[in-house]
């Protein structure tokens, strides 16, 4: 692979697991109950965003990119779910309690009748699984906008009020409650056993692409030598675009400047100014994204890397230093995206 091509591999650490996306492959990984390792694996290209050329041009993929997350997260989630949700992968103990409980015997079991009347309950169960992790990411989506995006605001546009401040004394302001509170929430979360444990998968993650990227053997002793932080993780890109947000939009007309009609009015303000900001955004993601993979080709520059610190320092809250059992997961899932990358690339060579 290319050094280009680098910058094009990334992950996210989901439930028990870490999905890795490549160039031209994605893959998900799972530790189950059982502890058995669970991978699959899938070209981009059967993605709808993946058959996108056009989503591929500076400036326009930062936003598109962040979907293209949302999208292979969902997906990994709902994997990550049915692994753990599903019989096949309980532990054996658990399994034969479950079926001691229920009355179920072996030739219950083995059974037509008893095969027959599982299937519906099974199929429901599995639209129910999908039903709360789509509705999970819905309300996560809609929480985020609202702690991060309007409440700001709406102290913005109150804290105005009562200082008869200006427009670019209020948005600055606003900016700076929203860093707060972002900053704020990764800590809370942070305290979080079943949050720590995924930070803990998100540093395995971090420490496998560190491997690929020093080209050294996806070994575990190799990964473990690793540091957890990386330049182009999703918690720099985040920072990245507040600390734009805060050069940028103290500039941004507000939006009763813009329609005098609703000054004074703290809620049409606040919201007015919500979506004026949320409008804006993705230009500045776009930027935000160009200036990660800049991070990313430069990371062995020392100077270069200064100007990143701040989304190196907050990776030391939302990764955690993996066990080894959780790396072997995060090298299985890259590993599958590398196979992968490599079938591909024959089959050209072939063609």
């Amino acid at each position: 692979m290319s050094k280009e091509d680098f910058l094009s591999v990334g992950g996210q650490a989901i439930v028990e697991g870490v999905m890795m996306r490549s160039p031209k492959y994605f893959a998900i990984a799972c530790r189950a109950p059982n502890k058995e390792l669970v991978v699959i694996a899938e070209p981009i290209e059967k993605t709808w965003i993946g058959r996108q050329k056009w989503l591929k041009v500076p400036f326009l993929r930062g936003s598109w990119a962040l979907l293209d997350a949302m999208t292979l997260g969902t997906k990994a989630m709902k994997f990550a779910s049915d692994i753990q949700l599903s019989p096949e992968y309980q532990p054996l103990e658990e399994t034969i309690t479950s079926h001691a409980a229920d009355g179920v015997t072996g030739s219950d079991a083995d059974s037509g009748q008893s095969a027959g009347s599982e299937t519906a309950p099974k199929a429901m169960s599995k639209k129910v699984q999908d039903g709360i992790v789509l509705s999970t990411m819905i309300v996560s989506l809609a929480f985020a906008l609202f702690i991060f995006k309007i409440l700001p605001q709406v102290a913005g546009t109150l804290l105005k009020e009562k200082f008869h401040w200006d427009g670019r004394q209020t948005n600055l302001t606003v900016e700076v409650i929203k860093i707060t509170f972002f900053l704020g929430y990764l800590f809370a979360v942070s305290r979080l056993e079943g949050v720590k444990e995924v930070f803990r998968y998100h540093g395995a993650e971090h420490k496998a692409i560190n491997t690929l990227e020093a080209q050294l053997p996806l070994t575990l002793e190799n990964c473990k030598k690793q540091t957890r932080l990386h330049p182009r993780c999703g918690t720099s890109f985040a920072i990245i675009v507040l600390i734009l947000g805060l050069c940028l939009f103290p500039f941004v007309p507000r939006f009763e400047s813009l329609f005098p009609q609703y000054e004074g009015k703290a809620l049409f303000e606040a919201l007015g100014n919500s979506v004026l900001h949320i409008s804006i955004l993705p230009f500045v993601a776009g930027f935000a994204y160009e200036l990660l993979r800049f991070a990313g080709k430069f990371r062995d520059n020392s100077a270069v890397m200064v100007l990143f610190r701040p989304g190196l320092w907050t990776q030391l809250i939302t990764t955690q230093e993996p066990r080894d059992d959780q790396i072997e997961v995060a090298l299985a899932s890259l590993e599958a995206c590398m196979t992968g990358e490599r079938s591909l690339s024959t089959e050209t060579t072939h063609s």
